[in-house]
């Protein structure tokens, strides 16, 4: 595996090692290791690059990009911890009605603020979860129906895994490196 330096990303990790999800613990410790582990493979994939790589899409004709995808999840973190489970009164991060493929489409702005706003979602959704029982329930907005936190945290689980699938793709056709 190829060691990339995080330089373009502050770690909650000391030196920026990345723990692996415990073997044996409890579901909630099992459940937000594993979104935690995600969500910093996601870092690593976007680390060491700099910021102006970031947005190019290396992998045509797709319009991924790993600033759309740091949008993308950012906005992820705020709709389903935030609006869907807190209901927290918030605008949408890179979203609207008129143009709903804007994290991914519409790269303007600063690629580090957006990566900053990442992490503001990311440890605004730890607080949330770690005030909230598994068993506790969110509206699904689309549907009307409670939603439980546990949901919450797989679907995101899936959600991370089946992005850092894509920015391995990105970052592979950006400058070779692999892993993570």
């Amino acid at each position: 595996m190829t060691q990339i330096p995080a330089e373009n990303l502050s770690q909650p990790w000391p030196d920026g090692a990345r723990p692996d999800p415990p073997l044996i613990g409890g579901e909630r410790e099992i459940l937000t290791s594993y979104l935690d582990w995600h969500r910093e493979t996601f870092a690593l994939k976007c680390s060491g690059i700099e910021p102006g790589r970031l947005s190019e899409r290396s992998v045509p004709p797709s319009s991924l990009s790993l600033h759309g995808l740091v949008r993308h999840l950012a906005g992820v973190e705020r709709w389903w911890f935030r609006v869907q489970f807190a209901g927290e009164d918030v605008p949408l991060l890179y979203y609207s009605d008129d143009d709903p493929e804007q994290d991914f489409a519409s790269l303007d702005g600063d690629v580090g603020e957006a990566l900053a706003t990442w992490r503001a979602e990311c440890e605004h959704s730890r607080r949330i979860v770690a005030d909230a029982s598994l068993d506790d329930t969110g509206t699904r907005l689309s549907t009307g129906e409670p939603i439980a936190l546990r949901r919450i945290l797989v679907s995101m689980i899936a959600e991370y895994a089946r992005h850092n699938g894509h920015a391995d793709l990105l970052r592979e056709r950006l400058d070779g490196a692999t892993g993570y």
